[in-house]
């Protein structure tokens, strides 16, 4: 299922759709995705890959509670720092086609087009670091992203976070941005699979549960939100050659020019490296 659980909501204000990013619009961990390109620029060790491999397994199974979030922090932060910042985005731009356009679930590509043809603003609100959230929201042609900051001084990770986006981090980044954009949150929608998130849906008018986890179903079903399967990840580029049958737009038309847009926006990213 793919199209929107709630009719447009009346009232007044602006309307964003917030989107979480792992496992709600791609089918991996996005920071999972890109341990082997930079394993084999010298980033990582083999050890570091193999941990993340397993983290990566035990997530994909049954989601990831506070605690091991908390972990893939303190992780993330020892694991970078001294990284060089402009190495990190030109691996995440070398490869992000490769790597990241045939996880795209095509529900979630829908679904974000049927709420830009309905004047909504797309936001990706995600835990992973904003040099990787940023490319991916770009190729799905978004312009918004709430994403995890580090600090960066000489141009390297000194490995202290500077924002992390996750729990109550990803509703005060919302609440901040509905604030300069003047959106009005009790119109909005948020779409997420993790229990974890539970604040930012909460945040919201319209919430919906994507591929939930068991906590988050628990959830969903006590405060009746609706429950999306997104199952089927391909890639943009296909898309454009066999559009899906189940674009949620006011014409197949009009659905087609939402999704050329976000692949012409990363093809122009392309070109620029």
């Amino acid at each position: 299922m793919t199209a929107a659980p709630y009719t447009s909501p009346g009232g007044s204000g602006r309307v964003a759709a917030f989107f979480d990013l792992d496992k709600t619009v791609i089918a991996k961990s996005s920071a999972f995705v890109f341990s082997k390109p930079f394993f084999a620029q010298g980033l990582l060790n083999r050890r570091v890959v193999l941990e993340s491999s397993y983290a990566h397994f035990l997530y994909m199974l049954s989601g990831a509670d506070h605690d091991q979030m908390e972990r893939m922090r303190a992780h993330l932060t020892n694991m970078c720092a001294g990284w060089d910042v402009e190495q990190v985005k030109s691996i995440v731009a070398e490869t992000l086609h490769d790597l990241v356009d045939p996880l795209i679930y095509a529900e979630a590509v829908d679904l974000i087009a049927d709420h830009r043809i309905r004047g909504h603003d797309v936001v990706i609100v995600s835990a992973s670091g904003e040099e990787i959230v940023g490319p991916i929201a770009a190729a799905l042609g978004v312009s918004h992203t709430e994403a995890t900051r580090m600090v960066v001084e000489d141009g390297k990770y000194t490995g202290d976070v500077e924002f992390y986006c996750y729990g109550v981090g990803k509703v005060t980044a919302i609440e901040k941005l509905a604030a300069s954009e003047g959106y009005d949150l009790s119109r909005c929608y948020a779409y997420s699979d993790s229990v974890t998130d539970l604040p930012m849906l909460s945040a919201v008018g319209y919430p919906t549960a994507v591929n939930p986890d068991r906590a988050l179903r628990r959830e969903a079903a006590a405060r009746d939100w609706p429950v999306l399967t997104f199952s089927n990840p391909v890639s943009l580029w296909s898309r454009l050659q066999t559009p899906s049958s189940t674009t949620v737009a006011a014409t197949a038309a009009v659905g087609l020019s939402a999704i050329l847009a976000g692949a012409i926006t990363y093809r122009i990213l392309r070109g620029r490296r």
